[in-house]
């Protein structure tokens, strides 16, 4: 075994804690069906696609006085995506609910993600084995990919493994693609009468998972706890120092939960929503100028120093960028294999391309970017042939575009301040750190509760776990179909169903928090050190929800 640090050894003695529903044991329950569903959007066309598992009502579970015996199951996990904290304990619960209900039971996971179950490349988890990874982050147990779930022969060849393991049920922890992959392969294996069953578990610490039954996706609590703790420590430093902007940029592409949830425990002087952003039609002008202001007013009371939080989807939800980013998008699959563009002598030489093949318009965008941003532009695609932008240093652009701006104010004898900035991006910071008991306890439920949906023949499920700001033995235990989730997108030039990504709601309290605080904490300091995560002390310290969860949860109790 491995040497371990001594947090390491203290929290793998820590049992996490689960609903009541479901604390003894999967024999021990009651199916509660609800209503039945539909998907969020485009109905006809997801339930023509989904024809056998469609329509499915949502479930609760109920612990009841008599217990019934458990047929021998095998069954066969994945992790899918990028890492987050707890999936480690999704494995550890739905291991410890399967060897509860049957010590015959055996669990498999599946090597490097989705890739593993194509290829036939798994372990089979023992005690020892799984019990020097509980309550840890990273995905290190089996590891992770992205390959996707998606054609004939994906599906054939996931069936073939099944079969050669006797699996009768496969776990897919993932987040929005993960699962639509996962409601894909329990269609065509119940298409198929193959008799395997697939559930779904929420990951993701974009937090852009989640409905009125995900109330949270596994992750983000940590996630944004670490990330919220690092600005902290910086504005600390501003604060001592009082000489230096610091531009934050923070993870999350499509959705900007991450960045809001940690500017709410953190107070920062300047938060951007890409979400706003959008639906207020900002430009970028626009957006350097509000900042500007408020550097500028700041400096006029004698503070050259603040902190800016920037979520690291930004440049995609501005107008004028998002127009040229998808014109860029798609000249750049035919570039891939233009022999001019692969045989540029320079740099300058491919943006003198690119910018001949760009609408006039959008042409113009780019020609008026840094070259370092021009060149980020043009690196490898993601794998939906889209921009990366996680590589597209937005906070430096941002940096880059307020100087010039303010020594345009400055020759106008408008700005008398000094800006110095620094760049910082927290991404990978957050995605395996140890997780926090709220995330340790929830992401141990949701496996555990998995194994329940399995063990009652249920399949195209996500495991739901509910109540989460109330205590743990509170929480409401279930599933809800994955089809409940998707609508239809165009992905490669093709509509496709996808589970459908959930925004920042600009109408909903955790906005309005911000909101509300914005000018406040844009010109006096009201900075907030939330420290790092605390796993042993009061529960009122140790256990506490994000904000997010809090205000969106106080809302929901209010309104019933």
């Amino acid at each position: 075994m491995t040497k371990l640090s001594p947090l390491q050894i203290e929290r793998l003695k820590y049992q996490p804690k689960l609903p009541s529903s479901l604390q003894n044991g999967v024999n021990s329950l009651e199916l509660v069906e609800g209503s039945a569903t539909q998907s969020v959007r485009d109905q006809e066309q997801i339930k023509a696609l989904f024809a056998n598992t469609y329509g499915k009502p949502t479930v609760t579970f109920k612990s009841t006085s008599s217990a019934s015996k458990s047929e021998v199951k095998n069954v066969g996990v994945i992790l899918s995506g990028g890492q987050a904290p707890g999936g480690h304990n999704v494995i550890a619960g739905l291991y410890d609910a399967l060897k509860s209900a049957n010590p015959e039971n055996k669990l498999y996971g599946f090597l490097g993600g989705p890739s593993g179950i194509i290829d036939g490349k798994y372990i089979e988890f023992t005690d020892e084995f799984i019990n020097e990874y509980r309550n840890t982050g990273g995905f290190d147990i089996i590891g992770s990919g992205r390959t996707k779930l998606e054609t004939e022969d994906q599906f054939q060849e996931s069936y073939n493994v099944c079969q050669k393991l006797g699996i009768s049920a496969v776990v897919i922890i993932g987040g929005d693609d993960s699962n639509t992959n996962a409601a894909l392969l329990a269609e065509w294996f119940v298409k198929n009468k193959t008799g395997i069953q697939v559930i779904g578990c929420p990951k993701t610490i974009d937090g852009d998972l989640k409905n009125e039954q995900i109330e949270i996706s596994f992750g983000f609590d940590t996630a944004t706890k670490t990330y919220a703790e690092l600005i902290g420590n910086i504005q600390r430093d501003a604060n001592s120092a009082k000489k230096y902007w610091h531009f934050v940029k923070i993870m999350g592409r499509s959705a900007s939960h991450v960045a809001l949830e940690a500017a709410l425990q953190t107070q920062p002087n300047i938060t951007l929503i890409s979400e706003e952003v959008e639906a207020k039609k900002m430009s970028l002008s626009s957006i350097i100028d509000y900042m500007s202001d408020i550097i500028v007013r700041r400096a006029n009371n004698g503070k050259n120093f603040g902190i800016a939080v920037i979520p690291e989807g930004l440049i995609e939800f501005i107008p004028e960028m998002k127009s040229m980013i998808a014109n860029l998008n798609d000249i750049m699959a035919e570039l891939e294999s233009d022999p001019s563009f692969i045989n540029a002598t320079t740099i300058r030489d491919k943006f003198a391309i690119v910018e001949h093949r760009l609408d006039d318009e959008n042409a113009k965008v780019y020609n008026s970017l840094p070259s370092i941003i021009k060149e980020q532009l043009l690196a490898d695609r993601d794998p939906h042939g889209n921009v990366q932008v996680s590589k597209i240093e937005t906070e430096k652009l941002l940096i880059e575009m307020i100087s010039s701006k303010l020594s345009e104010l400055k020759s106008n004898g408008e700005y008398i301040g000094k800006f110095s900035a620094q760049s910082h991006f927290f991404g990978y910071e957050g995605r395996c750190a140890f997780p926090s008991n709220f995330d340790a306890d929830y992401c141990y439920s949701l496996g555990y509760n998995a194994f329940a949906l399995i063990n009652f023949g249920l399949t195209g499920y996500l495991s739901s776990v509910r109540n989460l700001t109330a205590p743990a033995d509170k929480w409401i235990a279930g599933g809800i179909p994955l089809t409940m989730m998707m609508n239809m997108e165009k992905r490669h030039g093709e509509m496709k169903p996808v589970i459908q990504k959930a925004l920042v709601k600009l109408n909903g309290p955790v906005f309005k928090q911000l909101q509300d605080n914005r000018e406040d904490w844009a010109m006096n300091d009201r900075y907030l050190f939330p420290g790092a995560i605390q796993y042993f002390g009061p529960s009122s310290v140790c256990d506490i929800t994000t904000v997010t969860l809090q205000l969106e949860r106080n809302k929901e109790l209010a309104s019933v």
